[in-house]
């Protein structure tokens, strides 16, 4: 397992110039549900990120995928109760394939709680974590996520979120929300549905 800390003072790695760069922005709908002491509750999340890679590499080469989240806003209702807060986040994201990774980025961000965000890298999926709270109906930017990567031989370098199922999560938090029997947490688990390819990049 490998892991680092802290929102960089500096900005995203700049890809290299020689290298034409492919760019997509792409609105994730994330598919979630959260569990609570009146049963399982279902909503639907958006996110717009923007999506930055070299369109060819060499086999071996380095390279940077970069994913910049856009500004978004914690809801301040759900199923007809006031959201309180949200907390104790985690956001993965795969290591792609035909390509390993050799350190994380993360940068910016803003509205997230006094603990800044830390990554680390387990099995080939690298988890995002803060604290949190942010306040429901409160503007929040998550971190840019620069992954720097060395190119296996061949194929392509494909980039895309983690998260297949309520079981199997790519993003995670806690919400509490006031209701008629108090403020309840209710550990909520999403995933993107449907998980598009963000980046794609060529070994060639």
């Amino acid at each position: 397992m490998r892991a680092g800390t802290g929102v960089l003072a500096t900005t995203a790695a700049v890809l290299a110039l020689a290298q034409p760069a492919s760019a997509a922005t792409h609105d994730i709908t994330y598919d979630c549900q959260a569990d609570t002491p009146l049963g399982a509750e279902n909503l639907t999340l958006n996110q717009t990120v923007d999506a930055t890679a070299p369109a060819t590499v060499a086999p071996g080469g380095t390279l940077s995928v970069v994913v910049d989240p856009a500004p978004n806003e914690v809801p301040s209702e759900a199923a007809g109760y006031e959201v309180k807060e949200v907390h104790t986040f985690t956001l993965k994201v795969p290591v792609p394939t035909n390509a390993t990774l050799d350190d994380v980025e993360l940068t910016g961000g803003s509205g997230l709680g006094d603990t800044p965000p830390a990554w680390s890298e387990d099995g080939g999926v690298v988890t995002v974590t803060f604290a949190g709270p942010i306040a429901g109906g409160a503007t929040f930017e998550l971190p840019t996520v620069t992954a720097h990567l060395t190119a296996g031989a061949s194929g392509s370098i494909d980039s895309n979120l983690y998260g297949s199922s309520y079981e199997d999560a790519g993003l995670t938090f806690t919400a509490v929300v006031s209701t008629f029997i108090g403020d309840i947490s209710a550990p909520t688990s999403c995933f993107p549905n449907p998980n598009p390819v963000l980046t794609s990049t060529a070994i060639a």
